[in-house]
């Protein structure tokens, strides 16, 4: 390739033009009306306007998108995470328009994106999944059947769903009953699709996922695992690499799992597996992500392995840089999303404009982020503006060069999760490693504070 549309913003735009850059590979961002002035605008070799502010008319444009791509001469697209990045449709489009979409072939989107199909095929790959319905649920009677068969408490989700959007717990028929059409309702805003299925709920599981790397030629490598079980309401605030939860063993295993689901759909580009730990150490596959994850920055300082370049390279038909053998982990790293955010008001966004700035540095420590002073963080969008990545040769170092950089960074004329995150690593609890994805609600709890878990 040798041009390359980013379909993105934020700091995750910024992330590949800089990689396509360190490949000689030129790059054209595509922006909203209000996006004008983003940091990604200026650092690409073209910028386009696709739109107004709202997504559904810029970056979730199909047709704006394209079209940029043809007029800038684009043979390549890069869709980051969030927006269009899972969008089979997108992805089918691309290919039909010669452009290459960066990530796996629109069929395999299509097929795992309905997370009930992708249990299915995880479950013929002999990869362990949670106990729950046999594809999606037909009705509520159903719904009611296949819950008894398995036992409260259950979890209903989104077939289509992401970002912790169409989950409702239900401990009993009435509440079953519920949250049945809430969950439909909410999936068919959300994803355009009411299709829902039902799961075991495990309560307060251990969050884990696997990066794999897998090219056209049939080489699929794991890099590890994440755990990202520091959460509020089903959303991730910080991960870390390797997980304090799980020993060697489970760790081959678990990336034996993702290597071997990979190979069963014929993945091409970056992906990962998520997996639940319950307390007494099983695990089992919850879902496939199709995209680089907002997390990967974590894998990539403890395996020095560039996973959007890979990303790249393995779009261009090119086999793998690197062999399992080759796949060499070192040390401990930690990342905190920094999101414009008010934790004390329920997580709050606070978008407005950004007065002063000041990013930490130092041995081990990354910054990615995409504001700069005077930068006005506009409504319309995910409220992070940034991600802080500390690496150590262990949890303990990594953790304490984390405190340190929150310390050291500086945002002010707006709210930030910064000061949040400096109370999370210094916890005790954190800090013994012994937590699960109830850490937040629990966290609030000893503070004496509320947390909405809803």
């Amino acid at each position: 390739m040798n041009k390359i549309l980013i379909a993105n913003r934020g700091e995750i735009a910024v992330r590949i033009i800089r990689a396509c850059k360190e490949m000689n590979i030129k790059t054209v961002a595509v922006y909203s009306e209000i996006d004008k002035d983003a940091m990604h605008t200026k650092l690409a070799d073209e910028a386009i306007c696709i739109g107004p502010a709202s997504s559904n008319k810029s970056y979730l444009n199909f047709k704006n998108i394209i079209e940029a791509a043809h007029i800038t001469g684009a043979d390549g697209i890069h869709p980051g995470f969030g927006f269009l990045s899972e969008n089979s449709q997108f992805a089918k489009i691309c290919e039909e328009s010669n452009i290459k979409f960066i990530g796996p072939k629109y069929q395999v989107i299509e097929l795992l994106g309905n997370k009930s199909n992708a249990k299915k095929l995880m479950e013929s790959a002999g990869v362990p999944v949670i106990p729950g319905s046999k594809g999606s649920v037909t009705g509520l009677t159903d719904a009611i059947k296949t819950a008894e068969k398995i036992g409260y408490p259950v979890m209903l989700k989104a077939a289509a769903g992401g970002g912790g959007k169409g989950i409702r717990i239900a401990n009993n028929s009435e509440e079953l009953e519920k949250n049945y059409n809430i969950v439909k309702q909410e999936a068919k805003i959300s994803f355009n699709d009411d299709e829902i299925y039902m799961e075991k709920f495990i309560k307060n599981p251990r969050h884990v996922e696997i990066q794999i790397l897998a090219d056209e030629h049939g080489n699929v490598i794991h890099l590890g695992e994440r755990d990202c079980s520091i959460q509020r309401r089903h959303q991730k605030l910080l991960e870390e690499a390797p997980s304090p939860a799980i020993d060697e063993k489970t760790r081959k295993e678990m990336g034996a799992a993702a290597v071997r689901a990979a190979k069963a759909i014929g993945y091409e580009g970056a992906g990962t597996c998520e997996f639940l730990l319950d307390h007494d150490g099983k695990w089992y596959f919850m879902e496939m992500n199709t995209r680089v994850q907002v997390e990967h920055c974590v894998t990539e300082m403890i395996s020095q392995i560039d996973i959007v370049r890979e990303q790249i390279l393995v779009a261009s038909g090119k086999k793998l840089g690197y062999t399992q053998d080759d796949v060499l982990l070192r040390g401990h790293a930690i990342e905190c999303r920094i999101n414009a955010e008010d934790p004390d008001h329920d997580f709050m966004p606070c978008p407005g404009k950004i007065d002063g700035y000041f990013a930490p540095g130092g041995f081990g420590i990354r910054v990615d982020s995409h504001v700069y002073p005077g930068y006005s963080i506009p409504p319309y969008y995910d409220s992070m503006i940034g991600k802080l990545i500390c690496w150590g040769e262990n949890r303990n170092e990594a953790r304490r060069r984390m405190y340190q950089a929150l310390k050291e960074y500086v945002v002010t004329g707006i709210k930030t999760t910064i000061p949040f995150h400096q109370q999370i690593v210094e916890d005790e609890v954190f800090m013994s490693g012994n937590f699960n994805t109830g850490f937040i609600e629990d966290f609030y709890k000893r503070q004496g504070k509320e947390f909405k878990s809803e």
